[in-house]
């Protein structure tokens, strides 16, 4: 996703007080999947906040996702990337582990309420350009999460080419994708988050980008990781320009001006690079971004904070920067 890309349980839980921690609400739903050891109960959609970090690096020594007290604090691990080729890099080295390693990983994960999920194409592929079939694009990846047991998709779409045309080849490709992941993947089982790059949901695009795919599929997408970053050196820098007025490149682009724009502002995840090496711009670091949360917080926002990418941020990257808003 995201980096040097062109923009880049097993039980029930007391629903409200899981909510105030950022943790998953779960669903009593036991039925058990093909080719899986994992039961539906032990996954659901989680409730806002919504702590996100992305796994795509190669880490010396590893073998599998962290240790969960590696990744204290989210409560949604990404596994970088699902392509149309296949699984690569983290998501690839998910399938290398064994059933019953990948069981007892997951099953670790559910109960420090941590979904684990697989993200989908990034900067690598550009589906519509390529002439991907979205339907069957769709079944395969969810195929795929079913198959190795995950809680669901994250859809990191990045096809500039697509989207810049202007054309509704995008918005098109994405809504008839969409509706075939959740056909497959159902609300309330299974978790389908999409990843675009802020400006997305600017009204200057003629056919609508991601205001568009809002409108017509918005109600199959949980939330959005959405990439506050790779945009220009100032773009989203400061707590005015990521949270209440963008630039004039990118008008109505800042997160409550997006919701303005009649996207539900409890689904605006925000994204930021761990460091300045993980993005081309838009760093903060995590303690401005914690005092830019409490402002949004206090304006009524609360859907919580995507990161790009373990290792360089972990535990004590989160807990800064829910330090102010969101104290764990």
């Amino acid at each position: 996703m995201l980096f040097l890309s062109t923009l880049a349980r097993p039980f029930m839980v007391v629903v409200a007080c899981l909510a105030a921690l950022g943790r998953p609400t779960f669903l009593p739903v036991t039925e058990l999947q093909k080719g899986s050891n994992v039961t539906l109960a032990s996954r659901a959609t989680p409730a806002a906040p919504h702590w996100v970090i992305y796994s795509d690096k190669w880490v010396s020594g590893e073998n599998g996702p962290p240790a969960v007290s590696d990744i204290e604090g989210y409560n949604v691990f990404a596994l970088s990337f699902w392509l149309i080729s296949g699984p690569a890099d983290q998501a690839l080295e998910w399938t290398t582990l064994d059933a019953t390693t990948r069981s007892s990983i997951h099953a670790s994960y559910a109960a420090a309420g941590i979904s684990l999920i697989v993200s989908a194409f990034g900067s690598t592929d550009a589906p519509t350009s390529t002439g991907a079939d979205p339907t069957a694009t769709a079944n395969n990846l969810a195929a795929f999460v079913q198959q190795y047991g995950l809680d669901g998709a994250d859809i990191d779409y990045e096809d500039f080419n697509a989207v810049n045309a202007q054309d509704g080849s995008a918005e098109n490709w994405l809504a008839t994708f969409t509706q075939a992941l959740r056909a497959q993947l159902p609300e309330g089982q299974y978790i389908i988050t999409h990843a675009p790059v802020a400006p997305w949901f600017s009204p200057i695009y003629a056919s609508g980008a991601y205001l568009e795919v809002d409108q017509t599929v918005g109600s199959l997408i949980d939330w959005y990781n959405v990439q506050f970053y790779n945009q220009g050196t100032s773009e989203y820098t400061t707590c005015i320009g990521l949270l209440s007025t963008s630039s004039s490149t990118w008008p109505s682009t800042a997160l409550f001006q997006i919701a303005a724009s009649g996207v539900p502002l409890n689904k605006l995840v925000i994204g930021k690079p761990a460091t300045t090496a993980d993005a081309n711009n838009g760093y903060m670091d995590p303690s401005t971004l914690a005092g830019c949360l409490g402002t949004a917080k206090a304006q009524g926002w609360d859907a919580g904070v995507m990161v790009w990418e373990y290792p360089d941020a972990a535990a004590s990257w989160i807990a800064t920067v829910r330090s102010v808003a969101f104290p764990e």
